[in-house]
């Protein structure tokens, strides 16, 4: 059974999200404030999280980095705050999604199932061979979804590698924002490109030699990115 998170001061929300996730047979733990998150995070390995930003003991953005220190498990930030900014500080602390309160309740079971499925292992069916695909600064392992770069094992959130994956089965090709953003968050998604901006700077930072000037992840202003291995 897929274990969530529940971090949020508000009961009613809490009491809320417990019903309907039991209701589906997800196993639920809650949080009250950020300290008992990082806590039952430790001591019960959730599969995702769904995190409110507005806590009464520090901010999610907080809890989202202390997290980030350890574990790569999916983060759903569940906020009341509107603003762009806002939104990409959280991404770029490491979330994966973002829904604004108020909210619909099978929009967020949605944005959690996708969550969970971009965190699942690939199968090994026989439906995904292995490919290697190397550049001069890191090599990519599309099978053991795994980056090496400079002889370590460079750690990619679940949203990151999937992004880094879609990216990489098209090198050579222009992906469009639309699909990047359909393929890794859903077909509900289209519109939001600060989500694509925020995690092409983290992959950037990661696997670049220089970030600011890239060779490997090419943006085409206003149409979307491109892998190239050299």
């Amino acid at each position: 059974m897929t274990r969530v998170l529940v971090v949020d001061d508000e009961p009613q929300i809490v009491r809320a999200l417990v019903i309907n996730l039991k209701a589906r047979t997800y196993e639920v733990d809650a949080a009250p404030d950020g300290a008992t998150a990082l806590q039952l995070a430790a001591a019960r390995h959730p599969d995702v999280v769904v995190l409110d930003l507005g806590l009464p003991d520090m901010d999610g953005v907080d809890v989202i980095r202390g997290l980030r220190g350890w574990t790569r498990v999916p983060i759903l930030v569940l906020s009341a705050r509107h603003t762009s900014d806002e939104k990409v500080e959280a991404l770029d602390a490491g979330a994966d999604d973002y829904v604004t309160k108020p909210f619909g309740m099978d929009e967020l079971l949605a944005r959690l199932r996708a969550a969970v499925r971009r965190a699942e292992p690939v199968g090994q069916d026989g439906g995904d061979q292995v490919v290697v695909v190397e550049t001069e600064g890191f090599t990519v392992d599309l099978a053991a979804k795994k980056v090496h770069r400079d002889g370590r094992d460079v750690r990619l959130t679940p949203t990151e590698w999937h992004l880094l994956e879609v990216l990489v089965r098209n090198g050579g090709r222009l992906v469009s924002q639309r699909q990047l953003l359909q393929e890794v968050w859903g077909p509900s998604y289209g519109t939001e490109t600060n989500y694509l901006r925020v995690y092409m700077a983290q992959l950037r930072r990661k696997l670049e030699a220089d970030p600011s000037h890239p060779r490997h992840f090419v943006t085409e202003p206003g149409m979307g990115y491109r892998f190239e291995r050299a």
